[in-house]
């Protein structure tokens, strides 16, 4: 009686992390036209709903497509309280497209992957979030894979690739947190690499800030590329994040954040794509002021 007591037990405590999480939500559709009128409709949606927009994207090669991105009051507060490279998350992003579908990030899954160990502090704040979202905007269907909950705060692709907080994340260190956004901020503002910037939040009191950045330049005709190769229904994983802490400037490494976004493709398709890491890291490399030395292959 007391091992099967003791089996039930383990059973209880091993369940809640073992279950699988997708990394988008299908919302309800809204009204086809331009990408620029659903994002409107999705924008009064998020507004109503307590969300704050911070940034509009629509990446060039993709013209059916876009991604508005929001805060959320909790989750910034969360971020605030667990400090660091915890402040990659401070985006929510929504899918749009010009039929009226509506895609967003599942919070549950990309927040287990950037707070990682400490999910458990924010875990009140990422439901909220959640149902905020699923009362704004609907919650048809999960859908872009299933990753373990257990295995996202080291997630991976496959072994011997890139984890979060790999060193090749480190693109360049300054004095100070505030030269560092300023140099940041500086080079957006001058298109360098023909970067330029979707969103920002910094909060300078904890010396933390993220950038979302639209990567649009002649490399390998910027990110719509590789987006088409792997789906574009998975526009909800972009813009890619430039981020600040302390005096360092850091971008999730292409192996671990494309990887992250589209969790069930094969190797096979990753290595149609087996420049796009490289890329991303030469460009936003750039961005931060840094001096780009090449990887491995994927």
């Amino acid at each position: 009686m007391m091992k099967q007591l003791l089996v039930w037990i383990a059973v209880m405590v091993w369940a809640p992390a073992a279950f699988a999480v997708s990394p988008y939500v299908v919302a309800n559709h809204v009204a086809p036209g331009s990408v620029r009128s659903v994002m409107a409709q999705v924008e009064a949606k998020l507004t109503r709903a307590g969300f704050r927009v911070v940034g509009r994207y629509t990446p060039a090669g993709l013209p059916q497509y876009g991604t508005v991105v929001v805060t959320d009051q909790g989750i910034l507060n969360a971020i605030s309280a667990m400090g660091g490279s915890t402040i990659v998350g401070a985006g929510l992003r929504v899918g749009v497209e010009s039929d009226g579908t509506v895609t967003y990030e599942n919070p549950d899954y990309w927040l287990r992957a950037y707070f990682r160990r400490q999910f458990p502090t924010a875990q009140a704040a990422v439901a909220a979030a959640s149902n905020a979202l699923a009362r704004a905007l609907g919650r048809v269907r999960y859908f872009g894979g299933d990753v373990s909950a257990s295995d996202l705060p080291d997630y991976r692709y496959m072994i011997g690739m890139e984890r979060f907080d790999d060193e090749k994340d480190q693109l360049k260190t300054y004095p100070s947190f505030a030269a560092a956004v300023a140099a940041v901020n500086a080079n957006l503002a001058k298109g360098v690499d023909h970067v330029s910037k979707v969103y920002e939040v910094s909060l300078p009191a904890r010396a933390i800030a993220v950038f979302g950045v639209a990567m649009n330049g002649p490399r390998s005709s910027g990110e719509a590329w590789w987006i088409k190769k792997i789906g574009a229904d998975h526009i909800a994983a972009l813009p890619w994040e430039i981020y600040v802490v302390g005096p360092r400037v850091y971008a999730l490494y292409g192996r671990y954040r494309i990887a992250l976004g589209w969790p069930s493709l094969g190797m096979g398709t990753f290595m149609e794509i087996s420049s796009a890491p490289d890329d991303v890291l030469e460009t936003l490399t750039a961005v931060a002021g840094g001096v780009y030395e090449k990887s491995s292959a994927f």
